[in-house]
């Protein structure tokens, strides 16, 4: 009897939007005090700086995911296409993003709570997002498909009507009084090393562009198409990004506010009043619950699947509770290490993501310049250029952006890589046999 498979019934255009809604076009908003404080104010720039490295290094995907679509994407492909331990270490960077996002999430969304509701602990609302997602993914309540479609037409919704404000806000004198300006671009002597570091930062909206790899088999012509939608989505992406941080920079000029991580809810005031801001904020904070819980879930299936493989103790990480079949182990620690938002804001929290993401991203240009270097029959004929010089010069962007971090998320992600590094040592006799393989297909 054959393995049951799954329809292929996915095409170009819902894979596209699957990639788009997992961006969560939004969140260039929920981030956007510590953009616009990190470029001085060159926001605009920043987004195009980081839209360009993510498309060149978008090439990249869609070259291995041609070759190997599967799920498990900078992991698996360097795994194949390098080594075996340096695939292992990839992993460990993409687990930073995926065990430390519900943490930024749950960070962001109560940001913005604070400042909508000034008399209430910032602490209060975040132990409330940790608890209550927790107690939601332990019960193995999975949301509705229907509320999240509904909840991300609301998002580009808003997202749209925000623009349309700040645009009418500046048209009638407000901001900077003028639809067209180079300031969201240049400021005001604003030196490069500014726009870089805001990049640095930006590139956080774009993650995820690469999760279209989890639909591989639910996609007709996946060697076709994947290629394509990776292209499209990090193109979408950016112009979304990039058309927003322009007309928001123009609305509030400069990088001065009343609360640098809820920058967003002062801008919505401005441009649209109380009601706005009302509709506004309800929409970011249920957005942020909805993304919480989809991460934190994740990371919980993560987990379980690494212990399931070997690759973590299995008694703790791969085992699930008898009665709700939910991974509790894993998903109380992600809340627990969710405590560190206590602790941290959401610039530094978000870069320190951004450290495992560039170095996936880097592995990602490597592998193709291997399999060109290797002579493979499907990456040869890309000839010199694609082979090597766009990989190379994607990889140069992802490290120069990588660099580009503040000093504690470069500290922090030092330390998360070296234990890594420790911890593959252990696991392989000092790297005398290859790791356990993980299976990011069950995964998710």
């Amino acid at each position: 009897m054959s393995e049951p498979h799954l329809k292929q019934s996915l095409g170009l255009g819902s894979v596209a939007l699957f990639g788009l809604a997992y961006m969560t076009p939004m969140i260039v908003l929920g981030t956007w005090g510590p953009m616009a404080v990190t470029s001085h104010g060159t926001a605009a720039t920043a987004y195009l700086l980081a839209a360009a490295a993510i498309l060149l290094t978008a090439i990249s995907y869609g070259v291995m995911s041609r070759l190997y679509p599967v799920a498990g994407s900078a992991y698996s492909y360097t795994r194949k296409s390098l080594n075996a331990h340096l695939g292992f270490l990839v992993g460990w960077a993409i687990l930073l993003d995926y065990f430390f996002l519900p943490m930024v999430i749950w960070l962001i969304g109560a940001a913005y709570l604070g400042t909508a509701f000034p008399g209430v602990p910032g602490w209060v609302w975040i132990i409330g997002f940790i608890l209550l997602t927790t107690l939601v993914n332990i019960a193995g309540i999975a949301a509705a498909d229907k509320v999240n479609i509904a909840l991300m037409i609301l998002q580009f919704g808003v997202l749209i009507l925000f623009v349309v404000l700040a645009a009418h806000h500046v048209a009638s004198g407000g901001g900077a009084g003028t639809l067209v300006s180079a300031a969201p671009f240049t400021g005001h002597g604003v030196p490069l090393s500014a726009s870089i570091g805001g990049a640095a930062l930006a590139a956080y909206s774009f993650l995820g562009f690469d999760a279209v790899s989890t639909l591989t088999e639910e996609t007709r012509e996946p060697a076709r198409t994947m290629p394509r939608a990776v292209m499209i989505i990090a193109l979408a992406g950016g112009a979304i990004f990039c058309v927003t941080a322009y007309v928001t920079q123009l609305a509030h000029p400069g990088f001065d506010f009343a609360s640098v991580d809820s920058a967003a809810f002062e801008i919505a005031r401005d441009i649209g009043g109380d009601t706005f801001v009302a509709l506004f904020v309800a929409t970011l904070v249920a957005s942020q619950f909805a993304a919480g819980l989809a991460a934190q879930a994740s990371v919980g299936r993560l987990l379980y699947a690494m212990g399931r493989d070997g690759v973590l103790p299995r008694p703790l990480f791969g085992t699930l509770h008898a009665k709700s079949q939910t991974p509790v182990f894993n998903l109380v620690l992600v809340g627990v290490v969710g405590l560190a938002a206590l602790g941290l804001d959401v610039s530094t929290s978000t870069s320190f993501i951004n450290f495992g993401a560039f170095l996936a991203f880097t592995a990602v240009n490597l592998s193709v310049i291997a399999l060109y270097l290797k002579r493979h029959p499907l990456v040869r004929p890309r000839g010199w250029l694609g082979g090597v010089a766009v990989p190379a010069l994607a990889g140069l962007c992802d490290l120069w952006l990588l660099a580009s971090l503040d000093s504690a998320a470069r500290i922090l992600g030092a330390v998360w890589l070296a234990l890594g590094i420790l911890y593959l040592a252990g696991l392989t006799g000092f790297f005398r046999r290859r790791p356990p393989e993980m299976d990011f297909a069950e995964a998710e």
